[in-house]
């Protein structure tokens, strides 16, 4: 895990575990083979959680991983039922 996020311990960016993570286009040349594992698990939309269980690392390094790519335009992270308070549109066509 050290060498993978480079000593880093914590994400610029705060995750949700349960935030789903989307790639957002093909890689490029160069790109780190962790992110091209990412990007591939991504096609659909994942968890934080899931992409961190199916690349069998820590949460953490998942997340640090998944902050570079989000920082670079990699990835897209949406938002979860949480942010901001409940969707009033939402409830108000449930009604």
């Amino acid at each position: 895990p050290y060498v993978l996020t480079g000593g880093r311990t914590r994400a610029g960016v705060s995750f949700a575990v349960e935030a789903l993570v989307t790639a957002t286009g093909p890689g490029h040349a160069g790109e780190p083979v962790d992110h091209t594992r990412i990007r591939t698990l991504c096609r659909e939309p994942r968890s934080v959680a899931e992409v961190a269980a199916l690349l069998e690392v820590p949460l953490g390094v998942a997340q640090v991983l998944l902050g570079d790519m989000l920082a670079a335009g990699a990835v897209r992270v949406h938002r979860t039922a949480d942010a901001g308070g409940p969707d009033l549109a939402l409830m108000e066509r449930v009604l």
